[in-house]
């Protein structure tokens, strides 16, 4: 057997036939468009599943609680600035311990 006539593993021999026999078979891009198609499909209704459920967490719970805590803000403030505005007042606290200690002892007495 010489070595020039025996078939090689690396590259398979080419013929006429090969490449009718080719041809004749079903494409296989044909086949994995539909895969693709169907995965692209299944995966972009997830992600708009996801996208709805991101968007009624943002209208449900994190809009309100944040709109509450920064009106809550706003209106404090607000309304600091109108009361010093129409009752101009100086409060000076000469003890701050003795200060905290009767909030304390009010915040307990309240419970």
């Amino acid at each position: 057997m010489s070595l020039a006539n025996s078939e090689s593993f690396i590259e398979p021999p080419n013929s006429a036939d090969d490449s009718d026999d080719i041809a004749s078979l079903p494409s296989s891009s044909t086949g994995s468009s539909v895969d693709d198609e169907e995965y692209l499909s299944d995966a972009e209704r997830e992600w708009r599943e996801s996208l709805q459920q991101m968007e009624l967490l943002l209208t449900m719970v994190v809009v309100p609680y944040v709109g509450k805590y920064f009106g809550r803000k706003c209106a404090y403030w607000g309304w600091a600035k109108f009361m010093e505005w129409k009752y101009p007042v100086e409060i000076v606290v000469t003890n701050p311990k003795l200060y905290k200690g009767a909030g304390a002892v009010e915040a307990a007495a309240s419970l």
